[in-house]
């Protein structure tokens, strides 16, 4: 499983700058910072509800 970091994203809950990575558990897709017990999980139809506006594309790494 790849884990990507997020530069530049701040964890919401201890504030860490740069320890926010991102990953896909069984095809969902799933935050979590390296520096505190801080994870989040969102589902395709979730992220694309919250999403506004037009959207190009949406980008689906191997």
């Amino acid at each position: 499983m790849k884990k990507r970091f997020v530069a530049g994203a701040h964890c919401p809950k201890c504030k860490a700058k740069d320890s926010i990575v991102l990953f896909k558990e069984n095809d969902i897709e799933t935050v979590e910072c390296v520096e505190c017990d801080y994870r989040d999980q969102q589902v395709e139809a979730k992220v694309a509800e919250q999403s506004s506006g037009q959207v190009i594309g949406v980008f689906k790494p191997d």
